[in-house]
């Protein structure tokens, strides 16, 4: 098994549905009640936002890969999209950046697209399975 391969695996969880990967700056200067505030409220954000052509949100759909929340408020967010040729490629960052920033507390945003790995419908969870009728 090679690094790519490893790397891969680590990002996608065996389980229908990969959630994103979550982190603050370990010893970070947010009490951890406040991240918890500001993680949960961040997924209710990006839940808001849909791919023009799919009836599931983004994140349902397994698009979000990491959301990074810093001690300044700061919140990185790493997504994908379903192709390269996603013809929402230029609206779909700037609406999850839009979708951050109404969350109390959060600083800047910033929204980097993201290949690796490449997204794949065993990313998607059981609820955008449902909406898409893809069992």
């Amino acid at each position: 098994m090679n690094d790519t391969t490893k790397a891969a695996e680590a990002a996608a969880p065996a389980t229908a549905g990969a959630t994103p990967t979550v982190t603050a700056p370990s010893g970070s200067a947010l009490p951890a009640d406040e991240v918890r505030r500001m993680t949960d409220d961040i997924v209710a954000a990006l839940k808001t936002v849909y791919d023009p052509e799919i009836p599931a949100d983004i994140y349902e759909l397994g698009l979000i890969y990491r959301i990074e929340i810093n001690d300044d408020r700061s919140v990185a967010v790493d997504m994908t999209l379903t192709t390269p040729n996603c013809p929402s490629a230029q609206e779909l960052p700037t609406m999850v950046e839009n979708a951050v920033l109404t969350v109390a507390g959060v600083g800047p945003v910033d929204v980097a697209v993201v290949w690796d790995p490449p997204w794949d419908p065993s990313r998607m969870s059981d609820e955008a399975r449902v909406v898409l009728n893809m069992w």
